[in-house]
């Protein structure tokens, strides 16, 4: 329907065509009701099956990049951004996670429907949703003005989450100290009761596999990446897939300064390791438009991570935090490119940083790994014990 008008329509080749009944007034405001029904299947596509995909108890979406067309309509271009509301009914055992708010949970006989909004703007490929057999509990005590932050997890699995997770309410407050207030009105983590190859982010929640849960924090730069991407991916959005690499480098730093700040290895010395890795490895990379083949290789995740070092040594930490903590807030919610990350970093530079940037960005040669500018000011002193090893890893983190 369209403003509750039965319009003329076509469906073919995955894209719906609507044609009003009556046309519409130039820059007026519309309604268009789509009602569909089936059986939700992940879409075919060059990264595997993606979006829907049913559990051995339950199911979950992992949409990136081309799968939320796999459970409902939309125009699924990480551009095109809307709020949501979602209702689910299910079996009563069953806890359902969406992003967003939970309104209201209602329960009938044996069945019980579960709403949640989004309200916040919202690219579909980020739009999550699990059901399965989830305790739920509470991570920290957001007091006044904090995050609300939840998790639901299997329930033989809560004591080694308990210890793997134990530090997200210490990495939230640093990641709001470096990039500006969190950009939703709460953050959930779901475990899924089976290993996923990869965690995934969505808008106000992360899903991790049962292999993320150790009981030795052995993942801990996977909860740091994948809660990075709230503001990095999540609330900054890229225009397209071109430009993954300012999510990625983005979550890839944050992992690194996790790292410096909790005691473990520094982003530099993070980067070092990332440079000789990369150094070692064929050079047919360019970060800016990496191409459907290499948009997911570990190579881009570690050059990204690199490639935002390097602005870092040339603006000095200063600048640089300014920089990145603007960057999430001046585009909260918005749409961004390579090209207006470059123009922005130029604004913090007391010299020219087009070179630096044409070389890291838009050239597949690795370029001689960055010097630092002055001394790291992040921090004297770690304000938690040490991270187990002070790893910040190598390989792709996110799906």
């Amino acid at each position: 329907l369209v403003n509750g008008r039965a319009p003329h329509y076509t469906h073919r080749g995955g894209r719906l065509r609507v044609r009003p009944a009556k046309p519409l007034s130039a820059g007026a405001a519309f309604t268009v009701e789509v009602n569909y029904a089936g059986n939700p299947k992940p879409v075919r596509s060059p990264w595997g099956g993606l979006g829907w995909e049913e559990l051995t108890d339950g199911a979950l979406v992992a949409s990136q990049p081309v799968g939320a067309p796999s459970w409902y309509p939309c125009n699924d271009r990480p551009a095109d951004k809307a709020s949501y509301q979602i209702s689910v009914n299910t079996p009563s055992a069953y806890t359902v996670v969406a992003g967003g708010r939970l309104l209201t949970r209602t329960t009938k006989a044996s069945t019980t429907t579960w709403v949640y909004e989004q309200a916040a703007p919202t690219s579909s490929y980020l739009v999550g949703l699990s059901i399965g057999m989830y305790q739920t509990v509470l991570l920290g005590d957001p007091g006044l003005g904090g995050v609300p932050q939840s998790a639901h997890v299997p329930a033989h699995l809560l004591s080694r989450f308990s210890r793997d997770f134990a530090r997200q309410p210490a990495m939230m407050r640093l990641f709001e100290e470096l990039f500006g207030p969190y950009p939703f009105g709460e953050y959930a983590v779901v475990v899924a009761d089976e290993e996923l190859d990869v965690p995934v982010e969505a808008q106000g929640l992360s899903l991790f596999g049962a292999n993320h849960v150790d009981g030795a924090r052995g993942s801990e730069r996977l909860v740091a990446h994948e809660l990075a991407h709230q503001w990095f991916g999540n609330s900054v959005t890229i225009a397209d897939w071109r430009h993954i690499w300012l999510n990625e480098g983005l979550a890839k730093y944050a992992e690194w300064l996790w790292s410096e700040r909790s005691g473990g290895r520094t982003a530099h010395e993070l980067a070092a390791v990332a440079h000789r890795f990369l150094a070692a490895l064929p050079q047919d990379l360019k970060l800016a438009d990496p191409g459907r083949k290499l948009m997911f290789d570990d190579r881009l995740y570690e050059r990204g991570g690199l490639a935002v070092h390097a602005v870092r040594c040339a603006l000095g930490d200063a600048a640089f935090f300014s920089m990145l903590r603007d960057w999430a807030t001046v585009h909260r919610h918005g749409v961004v490119t390579t090209a207006s990350f470059a123009a922005h970093v130029s604004r913090y530079a007391t010299e020219p940083v087009d070179a630096l940037l044409t070389a890291w960005l838009r050239q597949p040669a690795l370029p001689p790994f960055p010097a630092p500018h002055g001394s790291p000011s992040i921090p004297a002193r770690p304000p938690y014990p040490p991270t187990n090893g002070g790893s910040g890893g190598l390989g792709r983190a996110s799906a």
